[in-house]
């Protein structure tokens, strides 16, 4: 084993926090911490720590929190603590080429997919999206491009067909720090992996608008994309001119295909069934204005008139 290594650790939200507090119980000893600066949450815009620097203030953790690595000031500071190693996960600031340089053994990453597959800020997503039979996390030496270090070590999870982006990111955080502490712990006996270029792929970020059902789409890339977007930024249509959320659905075979996408097809306590270009969507939980997520069974009891078989949801917002 790697003798214990003296770590700063960067990252910002419970992704992150969940890396750190694994390092905390490890051999390892972490000398400092950067985050994000706090942010203003709640009804009150209150300013609030992040995840991650409320974990190192419980355990007496110096914490860092610049607006930007690539001042001189924020060069001499985290060289003046003389890291053997510093660990990034989810952090959200650039490093700069002077700042991963500063480390003894420079710098690593925890990232979310197989890369090369999913390089960017939303990789979780984008393999629910893409329909993918597998994720995972990748650790990797950090250089200056976008998730394109060398790799030296993967965890793979399997896509399981009822995951959401918010039960792959659960599996992820548990298996992450286990692939990070590997990782340290055998930090002199590993040899690093080249990606493959030709085998790149980005996760751009998502948007509310790609969230938008949009029925000339296959259903079963529509029962992705409300996958992919639970819980953020949740999947939506127009009901009457009103935002309704789907947070459950599934592709099934339309029984009347010559059906207009939009249409609905059926609505009863199974479900409310909505033709695409190639079958339909069966949606299973929906969110109506102002009130919670609820079965689709609950809420036709007092709303069976907004999902009238034969009306026709937009296929565009309106």
């Amino acid at each position: 084993m790697t003798k214990p290594l003296n770590i700063v650790f960067a990252g910002t939200p419970d992704f992150a926090a969940t890396h750190l507090q694994k390092l905390l119980d490890s051999d390892h000893n972490v000398i400092a911490v950067y985050t994000q600066p706090d942010r203003p949450a709640g009804r009150g815009k209150k300013l609030m720590p992040s995840a991650t620097k409320e974990v190192a203030i419980a355990h007496d953790i110096p914490v860092y929190q610049p607006t930007s690595l690539k001042t001189a000031d924020a060069r001499q500071e985290l060289a003046a603590l003389q890291p053997d190693i510093m660990v990034v996960v989810a952090y959200g600031l650039l490093l700069p080429a002077s700042v991963l340089a500063i480390p003894a053994k420079g710098c690593i990453n925890v990232h979310g997919s197989i890369l090369p597959r999913w390089r960017g800020a939303a990789p979780i997503q984008r393999s629910l999206w893409a329909g993918d039979s597998e994720t995972g996390v990748t650790i990797m030496q950090m250089d200056e491009g976008l998730d394109t270090g060398n790799m030296l070590h993967i965890s793979r999870l399997p896509i399981q067909p009822e995951d959401t982006s918010a039960t792959l990111y659960a599996k992820l955080a548990e298996c992450g720090p286990e692939a990070l502490v590997y990782v340290l712990d055998n930090l002199d006996h590993l040899s690093a992996e080249k990606q493959n270029e030709t085998q790149a792929t980005y996760a751009k970020k998502l948007s509310k608008e790609e969230a938008f059902l949009d029925w000339q789409q296959p259903a079963l890339q529509l029962s992705r994309n409300v996958r992919a977007f639970n819980p953020w930024p949740v999947s939506w249509t127009q009901v009457q001119g009103k935002n309704v959320k789907v947070w459950q659905a599934s592709a099934i075979d339309a029984a009347s295909s010559d059906s207009i996408p939009g249409t609905i097809v059926a609505a009863d306590k199974h479900g409310i069934v909505v033709a695409t270009c190639d079958g339909a969507l069966c949606i299973e939980k929906l969110q109506l204005p102002g009130k919670k997520p609820m079965a689709v069974q609950d809420i036709l009891n007092g709303h069976q008139d907004w999902f009238a078989v034969g009306s026709v949801l937009p296929g565009e917002p309106e």
